[in-house]
């Protein structure tokens, strides 16, 4: 039912934290070779507002390679940043890509424990982001193909 790429965003904001069991989700979003923080809900501020290069963090990461990260402990885990994470109580994430093959998005679910996530719940922030994904290809239109006349 979303009209927009921000009314996306903000259904996630308002429905992952609940559907992921988590403390914490962040909303991402891919422009050009930079990751935008463009919202979240969390027991604690996170990076709302925040830049980062999409190499030198973990939703960039999910992104350029189209796949799902589950970081049990953030602490050994190279994909992971040390800095950003050093001021905040997590201990656990998973961040899921939106939109494949080219990922445009991503989205984040934190814990403040340390948690091995099950299968189920990972499936579940899975498909909020197939979800979310599937409403901003509708919002963009069928795509047009090369040499098709009008």
């Amino acid at each position: 039912m979303a009209g927009s790429l921000n009314e996306v965003v903000t259904v996630l904001r308002q429905t992952a934290r609940r559907i992921a069991g988590s403390d914490g989700i962040a909303v991402v979003l891919r422009e050009g070779g930079s990751c935008v923080y463009v919202a979240e809900d969390a027991v604690e501020p996170l990076w709302m507002g925040c830049r980062f290069p999409l190499e030198a963090c973990v939703s960039g990461w999910a992104m350029l390679n189209d796949q799902t990260v589950i970081v049990p402990d953030i602490a050994r885990d190279p994909r992971v940043p040390v800095a950003p994470y050093a001021s905040k109580a997590i201990r656990s994430l998973v961040m899921v890509p939106i939109g494949s093959p080219e990922p445009f998005a991503a989205l984040g679910a934190y814990w403040c424990a340390m948690v091995l996530l099950d299968a189920a719940a990972a499936a579940r922030i899975e498909a909020l982001a197939r979800q979310a994904a599937d409403a901003v290809a509708r919002l963009r239109g069928p795509p047009v193909l090369a040499g098709a006349s009008h």
